[in-house]
Formats: structure tokens, sequence, C-alpha cells
């Protein structure tokens, strides 16, 4: 799908970014829903009320990202990611929660979210997670505390420990690294460090292979642990 902007006067198609919204709170997915449905390259075109319905909408609706609740009736939000990866495609799913420090998101992580989001949320903010979580960046709200960085950790996740992980990288995978923190995608890395796509994602395997990091969220908080983003 895409839109037509007007930029300085010539109409321009912009592909739209199509999000799903799985939550059991109708006022929730209301207010979700009017934040970015106000995005000129957002739309949001399915929504759901539990884990069962984020697996339909993966099934029958082309969706870039998907954002889910983690505590529904019926099928809760984990219940659904770990039926999810069995799914040949599925989109960024990014998790909407109202506990920021809480094992349950970790595991979330774990299972293959892009990420998570406190439910409160700056509308702006939301619109920009959606938008990096659909250039596959990683999405970590900006409150992530470090009990949740306890729940993630493994043996090199404290702050000591990750800055010595990270010091043994090459200057140029620290920089990757940073970039990865502050969730960038591989394209928007390329650009800002004048790599090619190619090169980028061989330098994030590498960071992921070196560090034992299980996935782009795990690297994201190493940096954050690790003092790249201060």
């Amino acid at each position: 799908m895409t839109t037509q902007t007007e930029v300085d006067g010539t109409v321009v198609e912009r592909a739209t970014i199509r999000v799903g919204i799985v939550d059991d709170e109708p006022m929730a997915r209301a207010f979700v829903s009017k934040i970015l449905g106000a995005a000129a390259d957002v739309a949001v075109v399915a929504e759901g009320a539990d884990g069962a319905d984020a697996l339909e909408l993966v099934r029958t609706t082309e969706l870039d990202v998907l954002l889910l609740d983690l505590r529904m009736p019926r099928m809760d939000g984990l219940d659904a990611l770990r039926e999810l990866r069995r799914q040949p495609r599925v989109p960024a799913v990014v998790v909407l929660t109202t506990f920021h420090a809480d094992q349950a998101v970790a595991t979330a992580l774990r299972l293959g979210a892009k990420g998570f989001l406190l439910k409160h949320i700056e509308p702006a903010e939301l619109v920009r997670a959606v938008r990096v979580a659909a250039n596959g960046g990683a999405v970590l709200d900006p409150t992530l505390t470090n009990d949740l960085m306890g729940h993630l950790a493994t043996h090199h996740l404290d702050r000591i420990g990750a800055a010595a992980e990270v010091a043994r990288l090459s200057a140029r995978l620290r920089d990757v690294l940073r970039l990865v923190g502050m969730g960038r995608s591989n394209g928007e890395i390329a650009e800002e460090l004048r790599l090619s796509d190619s090169t980028v994602r061989g330098y994030v395997s590498e960071i992921l292979a070196a560090t034992g990091c299980a996935n782009r969220v795990t690297a994201a908080v190493l940096a954050q642990r690790a003092g790249l983003l201060d």
C-alpha cells in the first residue's frame, strides 16, 4: 500500500507501514489507532483482542508491524509469540505493556519480539517506534530499567562486564553497535556510516557472534549497558 504526499508542491508516493493492534482493552486499541492514523505513512489495518486474534491477523493480513499486549484472556501475548515463531512470515512484533521491568517482557524479547513500549508512551515516540520496527530496528522504551536488564542478563550484561565485552570489538563494530542500540535499521546504519547494506548486515552478524547476543534487541541492551549511548 502507498499513500500520496505533497512535498514542495510535488505529489510523491510513499510506502505505508501496515500495522495490526492486539489488546484486550478497546480504549487502548482506539487510542493507539488514533495516534498512528494521524501519521501519513502509517495505516492501522487490523485489530484484535487476544493472542488467538494475533495469530489470525498474521495469517490473513499483510502486516509490517504487530503491536501486541502481553496480558490478555484466552491466549496471552507470550503464547502468541511462541506460536508465531512457527509461522513462515511474521511482522515485526513490538510488545505494548504497562510493566517496564517485568519477567514477561524479557521472555517476549527472547521469543522474538523486536522490542517493547510502555502504553503511556508519547504519541510522537509511538509513531517513531513503529517506523523503526518496520525498518528492522530494535525498539526499546527509553525508560528501560536495570531490573529489566537483569531479566535479560547473560554473563556480560552487568555494566562493567558489558563495557569490557564491547571494548574487545573494533572501533567500526562499536560504531555499528551504538547505532543498533539507538534503534537504527541496517539501512539507516549504512547511510550514516556510508557503508553498503550487505556490509552492515555482516557487521551486525559479527557483533552477535562476538558478544553472544541472541538478536538485535539484546545487542541494543548491551550497547546501553556498556554506556555507548551515554
